[in-house]
């Protein structure tokens, strides 16, 4: 070789020329005893696909869900409940409809109704749209519809005197399904309410839930929200209204009560707990529904249907 200098490189044995000091040294330890374990521990849920275990062995994505701003915009899915909200004159910003989606005679008309309001159209993928569903049926079709602009408690009032009408407001107080405050919606559009108050806390709001079961009644009912579900009620008291609450436990029956004729706000509780001791107690009188004892409870929309049914019946 050029220099007379040997060959340098691995060469044959050479492996096991430094064994020797390898010795003594154990196995790797692992990583939490290493000194730098703690500075690079992240916390749980910190980093995306990483998991975390529950205490009984079921493994959980560590990442929870973000909670949902409320003026933050929702997508409602389903054929029908698009079409209905359409029609309704939901306020919407961008009807989604997914690719090679069956082409039937619901989605051209929720194709056509959006292009008449000048409502922006996406042709997205199915993942996609699961996505801003999150996850509930769409059957292709989304819509999306921006958070809701509530009303003030006194406007619901106003709504009444504009109309020439005798008050009539339902209040909920612990409902916190959006179908249950849908329903109560489609049910207080049907019999004459003139809106609906919910509180700010522990209350379902007006979502894409709550617009899906309304059918789009919650175009045209508006919807208060109250920082203080007691002091509202006191406050429609102060204005001339009474406040009739729901209540199984109450020893009068609903259609027993005379107050329904006159200017009224009716207050309905979740079907668990039914309603909270200050509201119970700001009410002017309690009413039950009477059922069999087969039945302990109605559903939230169930009991107001059946109580604005009556309510209705007894004013005209």
């Amino acid at each position: 070789m050029a220099g007379g200098g040997k060959r340098k490189g691995p060469t044959r044995g050479t492996g096991g020329q430094r064994r020797s000091g390898l010795k003594g040294r154990g196995a790797t330890p692992p990583a939490q005893m290493r000194h730098w374990f703690k500075d690079r521990q992240k916390p749980a849920g910190g980093d995306r696909g990483e998991r975390a275990e529950h205490p009984g062995g079921t493994e959980a994505p560590a990442r929870a869900r973000r909670p949902k701003r409320d003026d933050a915009p929702e997508v409602m899915g389903g054929r029908n409940p698009v079409v209905e909200a359409l029609r309704a004159g939901v306020p919407a910003s961008t009807l989604y409809v997914a690719q090679r989606v069956d082409n039937d005679d619901r989605i051209r008309e929720a194709i056509k109704l959006a292009s008449d309001r000048g409502i922006a159209l996406l042709e997205v993928s199915r993942d996609k749209l699961d996505r801003l569903t999150e996850g509930a049926v769409h059957q292709g079709v989304g819509l999306q519809i921006p958070a809701y602009d509530y009303a003030h408690p006194d406007d619901l009032v106003a709504v009444a005197q504009d109309a020439a009408e005798v008050p009539l407001i339902v209040a909920l107080n612990g409902v916190t399904d959006p179908r249950n405050l849908g329903a109560i919606a489609r049910s207080a559009t049907a019999f004459g309410a003139h809106g609906l108050l919910v509180p700010s806390r522990r209350s379902a709001g007006v979502t894409a839930g709550a617009w899906k079961t309304s059918a789009g009644t919650l175009a045209t009912l508006p919807v208060a929200r109250a920082a203080n579900l007691t002091a509202a009620l006191r406050a429609y008291r102060e204005a001339g209204l009474f406040v009739l609450g729901l209540d199984g436990d109450a020893r009068t029956d609903l259609a027993d009560v005379d107050l329904v004729t006159e200017p009224l706000v009716l207050v309905v509780g979740s079907e668990g707990k039914g309603l909270s001791r200050l509201v119970r107690e700001t009410c002017d009188t309690v009413a039950r529904i009477p059922m069999r004892a087969a039945a302990e409870s109605l559903n939230a929309g169930v009991a107001t249907g059946i109580a604005l049914y009556e309510v209705s019946r007894r004013r005209s």
